[in-house]
């Protein structure tokens, strides 16, 4: 069974002279790049109206239109995994993920996934590239994710994403005091050492984020977080490199600081917080049928909000 693929890109700025496929495989991430490269020479990919071969550069503006078809896909079995719908209707589909959800099977996860839960809730989600997953949050971040249950949704998500007109606040408690908010702008690029991690790096791909506070204690900060674009690990590694890394996160996190006179609750519960301590709060999007501007938000869980309230107390204790 064969699926179509429409979208249109224009080539923004910073992928400019890049090679066709290469820009290609940055705006369509789900896909592989030979996936692309088949579609390029196939025809299936024009630039301003015209076919290219994969090598040919791009420029800034240029209009990108595909209309492929994906011959096969990645099947995965259907699981009676329970889910917090926060909004659905025939074309998107909104939950809370837990911390501990993978979002997408993978070698280390190859079931119990959102992807396995998805299929199980509406089974003709599977007809979709990745299951209609548009984009991720990491295994223990908790909070907001959409995803699409029609090819007109997915498309208009991916657009939405890629234009940057998707919006997506998070909260977030980081080690340290910070004195005001701010916008970090560091590209990142995965680690050269360390192929789990990422870094900021010089010739990574631009990331940008957006951080105000929300209230401060003796030794940490509670942060709001929206972001620019959607980097693997962005708010972790922005944060851990303005040197306000997450409490609990196990890669990106810096020494424990525990608050003068802590009560042993508080020094137990930032000892043993065991996740990065991230949950994406808000998500706003534009229906990709209706046009109509759609928000939600969700409360932090619990563990976060009871961090909170033990910081709280300790700053106010006589």
């Amino acid at each position: 069974m064969s699926e179509v693929i429409e979208a249109d890109f224009i080539i923004p700025l910073v992928l400019g002279e890049q090679r066709l496929d290469r820009a290609v495989s940055e705006l369509m991430p789900d896909h592989s790049r030979s996936r692309i490269q088949g579609w390029i020479r196939s025809g299936a990919v024009k630039v301003n109206g015209e076919e290219r071969r994969p090598r040919d550069k791009v420029a800034a503006n240029d209009v990108i239109s595909i209309y492929a078809e994906i011959e096969s896909l990645e099947r995965w079995e259907a699981e009676d995994i329970a889910l917090d719908v926060i909004y659905e209707d025939d074309d998107i589909i909104v939950i809370n993920k837990p911390a501990g959800l993978v979002v997408h099977p993978a070698a280390g996860h190859p079931s119990g996934t959102l992807v396995n839960a998805l299929l199980n809730h509406c089974p003709d989600i599977g007809k979709l590239p990745r299951a209609g997953i548009v984009h991720r949050l990491d295994k223990d971040t908790t909070g907001l994710m959409v995803a699409a249950k029609s090819l007109v949704a997915h498309t208009s998500l991916v657009n939405q994403l890629q234009n940057r007109t998707m919006g997506r606040e998070y909260e977030a408690i980081a080690t340290g005091v910070m004195t005001g908010g701010g916008y970090v702008d560091q590209p990142i690029a995965r680690h050269p050492q360390n192929r789990i991690k990422m870094a900021v790096h010089p010739f990574g791909k631009p990331a940008g984020t957006h951080y105000r506070l929300v209230e401060r204690f003796e030794y940490h900060t509670h942060v709001r977080l929206k972001l620019e674009t959607g980097r693997t690990h962005q708010i972790r590694v922005h944060m851990a490199y303005i040197h306000y890394p997450l409490v609990g996160d196990p890669v990106y996190g810096g020494r424990l600081r525990i608050p003068t006179g802590a009560s042993e609750v508080l020094d137990e519960t930032i000892r043993g917080f065991n996740r990065q301590a991230l949950h994406a709060k808000k998500l706003t999007l534009e229906h990709p049928i209706t046009g109509e501007e759609l928000s939600w938000e969700v409360d932090l869980p619990e563990d976060m909000a009871s961090l909170l309230k033990l910081l709280r107390a300790n700053d106010h204790k006589e």
